[in-house]
């Protein structure tokens, strides 16, 4: 398991929250599957993965829009930041299929940015949205 749920601040949005839930089941699984080296797994889950992280950022922000959130451009390119490291991982997964690598990615980066993004940017954003 690499995120537990304790991990991840509660933020004062059921919807976030939710996706957060969500998102947090699956990117464990695609974890295990890596640690597990069980490459058609991964390879099942990894667009998966894709989608339901682009999920939770369009409907983050769709929801900023909406509100007209001051600070949407901030917290969009933090988005967008993940979103182009995630193509990256992606395209050499698709070409090299290493665990190793996407592994180190995940439990390093990927986890330390989840965790302060939900802590930073959901729970200033969470109170002005929805």
């Amino acid at each position: 398991m690499l995120i537990q749920e304790q991990d991840i601040q509660q933020v004062a949005n059921a919807m976030m929250n939710m996706l957060h839930e969500d998102e947090i089941q699956l990117i464990n699984n695609f974890h295990d599957a890596l640690k597990d080296k069980d490459i058609e797994k991964v390879d099942e889950l990894f667009p998966v993965l894709l989608l339901e992280i682009e999920t939770h950022f369009q409907t983050e922000e769709s929801m900023m829009e909406q509100s007209a959130y001051a600070d949407m451009q901030m917290h969009k390119s933090d988005h967008d930041i993940m979103r182009k490291k995630l193509a990256k991982f992606h395209k050499r997964w698709e070409v090299l299929k290493g665990p190793k690598e996407l592994l180190g990615f995940l439990e390093g980066d990927f986890k330390k940015w989840y965790i302060q993004h939900v802590s930073k940017w959901d729970a200033q954003t969470a109170p002005h949205v929805g």
